[in-house]
Order: structure tokens, then sequence, then C-alpha cells
């Protein structure tokens, strides 16, 4: 599966300590396996939980779109 980050996912990465950035990447990279879900309200949309992160993403066909790397209370406003 090919792997897309938006821009806004890839700051909120460069923003993150180290060993947060590395447990976020290999959640992102191991997708569409892990703690996921499917948003309500959203055709495509889905959320990996990787502790008190939460990264919504985007599925169509074989392409993963990253869209945002958010702390838990935010990911869901």
């Amino acid at each position: 599966m090919n792997h897309l980050i938006t821009k806004e996912a890839a700051k909120a990465l460069q923003r993150m300590d180290a060993n947060t950035r590395q447990r976020i990447c290999s959640g992102i990279e191991k997708l569409p396996a892990g703690d996921v879900r499917k948003l309500r309200g959203y055709k495509n949309s889905y959320r990996l939980r990787i502790g008190e992160w939460r990264i919504i993403y985007t599925m169509t066909g074989r392409e993963i779109s990253i869209d945002a790397v958010l702390p838990r209370g935010d990911a869901y406003k």
C-alpha cells in the first residue's frame, strides 16, 4: 500500500519527540492493521489509536492518505 502524508500531519510529526514519532511511524507503516476503527459520518475515513495519539486517515483502493496526527482530545472536534 502507498502511504501519503499531508503537510499538516508531517508538521505534527516533526514537532514530536523522537520516541513518540518512532511509535507513530511504525504504526503508520503497519496500516491497515492495529487499533483501527471507521469514523462515523465519513465514507472512507478511519482512525488509528497509538496511546494518547490519534492518526486520522482515508483509504481508497491501494492508497492510504494520513490526514492528521492529533492528541486524543483534539482528534474528534
